[in-house]
C-alpha cells in the first residue's frame, strides 16, 4: 500500500516538494540486446539502475509478443535489482502465480484489461508482491481513483502499450499532474511510473508533472555504450532531480 504522508496545510497551486517520492530509474528489458542479456543487466546494476521493467505482452492486448514469466524467472539469478513486471495481457489474473514465481517484486497490469481489479490487487498482495495498474494514454485517471489507497504504483503509459519507438504522447502530462495532486490530497506518496519514449528531452516535463519512476528504453542512449552506463544513468538522475518541485 502507498506510504502515507503528513498533509499539513499546504495548497496545491504548485506541487510541493514533500508530495514526491524519490526518483527511481528503471530499464525496459524488452529494449535490450538479448544476445548478451545477463551481462547487460549486470552492467546496468553496477551503473546505478534502481529496478528492471519487464513487459509481458501476449499478442492480444497489444499486437506484439515479447516474453513470459519463465524468461523473467531465468534472469533472477543474474541480478539483485527489483523486478517490476507489467502484464499487458488479457486475463491478467491467470498470470499472477507465474509472475510471483518468477521472482518479481512488483506487478502491474492494464486497468483496461482487468474487470476484477480489487480481486487482482488482493491476490497480488497475497502472493507477496507490490501491485499497481497501468493506464494507456487515452484512459482517464478516474479508472483507478477508487483503488488508489490500495496501490503501490500507478503506471501511466506515455505511448500506447506495445512496441518500442512510438512518439511521446504529451496529453499524458496533465494526467500525471492530476494523479499526483489526487494522491497528495489523500495523504499518499504513490509511485507514479511513466513508460514510453522517456529520455533526456521528456524527463523534465514528466518529473515536473509528478512522475518519479522513469522507465528508460531505446530512446535515451543508455545502451549505446554500456561501459559508460554509470555516467549516463548519473546524468539522467541529475536531470530528473533538478526538475523536482522545490
Amino acid at each position: 500500500m502507498a506510504t502515507r504522508i503528513d498533509l499539513q496545510t499546504k495548497q496545491l497551486g504548485g506541487l510541493p516538494a514533500a508530495c514526491m517520492p524519490p526518483i527511481r530509474l528503471s530499464f525496459s528489458v524488452a529494449c535490450a540486446d538479448f544476445r548478451n542479456l545477463g551481462q547487460t543487466l549486470r552492467c546496468l546494476e553496477a551503473g546505478g539502475l534502481d529496478l528492471l521493467h519487464f513487459d509481458v505482452v501476449d499478442g492480444h492486448f497489444a499486437r506484439i509478443l515479447t516474453f513470459g514469466p519463465m524468461v523473467v524467472r531465468s534472469l533472477r539469478p543474474a541480478t539483485a535489482l527489483p523486478f517490476d513486471t507489467h502484464l499487458a495481457v488479457w486475463d491478467p489474473d491467470l498470470f499472477l502465480e507465474d509472475v510471483a514465481a518468477s521472482g518479481s517484486d512488483i506487478v502491474t497490469t492494464n486497468i483496461e484489461a482487468c474487470p476484477n481489479a480489487f480481486r487482482f490487487v488482493r491476490r497480488a498482495k497475497e502472493l507477496g508482491m507490490q501491485v499497481g495498474f497501468a493506464l494507456n494514454p487515452a484512459t482517464p485517471i478516474c479508472q483507478v481513483e477508487r483503488l488508489l489507497e490500495e496501490l503501490d504504483v500507478v503506471q501511466l503509459m506515455t505511448v500506447d502499450a506495445g512496441f518500442a519507438g512510438q512518439p511521446f504522447v504529451p496529453q499524458v502530462l496533465p494526467k500525471i499532474r492530476e494523479l499526483r495532486e489526487l494522491a497528495w490530497k489523500r495523504g499518499l506518496k504513490t509511485d507514479i511510473e511513466v513508460d514510453g519514449h522517456i529520455n533526456q528531452r521528456t524527463i523534465p516535463d514528466v518529473v515536473q508533472a509528478g512522475a518519479n519512476v522513469l522507465v528508460l528504453g531505446s530512446s535515451c542512449g543508455l545502451l549505446d555504450d554500456l561501459d559508460r552506463a554509470a555516467d549516463t544513468l548519473r546524468a539522467i538522475r541529475t536531470l530528473a532531480e533538478k526538475a523536482l518541485p522545490r
